[in-house]
């Protein structure tokens, strides 16, 4: 295994309460130890002087799209393009072809990320058979096979008493149930948020109310059959305060926000530009001011990308006719310090957590901290790096984003898996 020496930067490990200029030292794969000057003879050494040293970020919401869609990604290009983000374990989602739905699949996935990402990949596993919304899927043998949680994402699974019992069973399994909550009724033929700005642009909308009541849905279930209930891409302001409402009431309710719709509003579209086309679609300032406040009052937990590649041949079409989605892993770290830390909206400490210990948490696995004995995945990051983001030089097979030629102040600079450095900028 690898043993690694990353000296004299400045290292958070909001789950253990450190926070100082120290040395990280991994052997065998786990951290050795963190302290001040220690030395390893013959051990590889990385100058973290000025740098940030964090425990490995976790993304728990990514498409990797294989099986079945290998022409947008797969699970070795979406690994890399994580390793360039700084994060160091993803968690796709199930909707591949054949989906997720039972421990072959999940086996596959597992198997195929031991042989090629160089990063460790953690598999959702589907709510329902086929996500059809109708059937639950084999949530026992997924989870024996090694999902960290169940969600039926982009298609949300309409079907209260479905969702009611697929909640008694991820309880029964200590699975957390992730929910892309939109009430396909209310969104129905939608291309973005519905507003001033649809109508501008004569696309037709998608309101807001449609994540809303899902959301009020799932809590009211949560509350019911004690599950841990967690929101996918929160994006809706009255969404927000329905989490935070939950969280005063005592519920195991928890939500993450994308990096997307943090920073844009649907007034940042470029009209027709089908890189500005996912869902949740960006929604008005009004909301994304809301998921910022939500982040600062805890009522959201996590930062997650929701990184959803389409090759051009999908994604370059119509706007009403091209997939939703954007890719997210490579700026993620670089919007969040721009929309979240250097305008003094929150501190070092807290960034960290949504990217770390909390999705640790919220999932159950075993990462996001530095602690002796932990897993040797560490996120190094500078806070100062001028970079520019050129979506044509992403390790993605895909180039739908956004923030094409975006210069950034702050990213990630090397990151490090069970003490090997898989991707530096250095």
């Amino acid at each position: 295994m690898a043993s690694l020496l990353i000296k004299n930067g400045r290292v958070i490990d909001p789950a253990n309460g450190f926070d100082q200029v120290a040395d990280v030292w991994i052997e065998d794969g786990v951290i050795k130890g963190v302290g001040v000057g220690i030395t390893s003879a013959g051990t590889q050494t990385f100058d973290a002087t000025g740098m940030i040293v964090a425990p490995g970020f976790i993304d728990m919401h990514v498409h990797l799209r294989e099986p079945g869609f290998e022409h947008a990604e797969t699970i070795e290009s979406g690994a890399r393009a994580a390793a360039a983000g700084g994060f160091t374990s993803i968690c796709p989602m199930p909707n591949t072809a054949p989906v997720n739905d039972n421990a072959t699949v999940t086996s596959y996935i597992i198997d195929k990320a031991r042989q090629h990402a160089v990063v460790n990949v953690f598999p959702i596993g589907a709510i329902t058979k086929g996500s059809a919304g109708e059937e639950l899927a084999s949530i026992g043998s997924m989870k024996n096979a090694g999902v960290v949680a169940i969600s039926d994402d982009g298609r949300p699974v309409m079907n209260a008493r479905v969702m009611r019992r697929a909640m008694e069973f991820a309880r029964s399994f200590n699975l957390p149930v992730i929910d892309h909550c939109e009430d396909l009724h209310l969104s129905a033929g939608g291309d973005m948020h519905e507003g001033a700005t649809s109508v501008r642009l004569g696309l037709r909308g998608i309101p807001g109310c449609s994540e809303d009541v899902m959301v009020a849905r799932d809590i009211l279930l949560a509350e019911v059959t004690g599950a841990r209930f967690h929101v996918a891409h929160i994006s809706a302001r009255h969404s927000v305060e329905m989490v935070a409402f939950a969280k005063r009431r005592g519920l195991a309710v928890t939500a993450e926000v994308t990096p997307h719709h943090l920073t844009l509003a649907d007034t940042d579209i470029e009209p027709y530009d089908s890189n500005f086309k996912m869902k949740p679609p960006l929604r008005s300032s009004l909301d994304v001011n809301s998921v910022v406040e939500g982040i600062v009052s805890g009522a959201i937990d996590a930062i997650a990308t929701d990184h959803a590649p389409h090759a051009g041949s999908d994604k370059m079409q119509e706007f009403e006719k091209c997939p939703f989605g954007i890719l997210g892993l490579e700026t993620a770290l670089a919007i969040a310090l721009e929309r979240l830390y250097h305008n003094g909206k929150i501190g070092l400490r807290k960034l960290i957590e949504l990217f770390t210990v909390n999705p640790a948490r919220i999932l159950g696995i075993e990462r996001g901290t530095l602690r002796q004995g932990a897993a040797g995945d560490v996120t190094i990051f500078s806070l100062e790096r001028d970079w520019v983001y050129d979506v044509n030089k992403s390790f993605s097979k895909s180039r739908n984003s956004p923030f094409d030629l975006t210069a950034y102040r702050g990213g990630p600079v090397a990151t490090v898996v069970a003490g090997k450095i898989v991707w530096s900028c250095l």
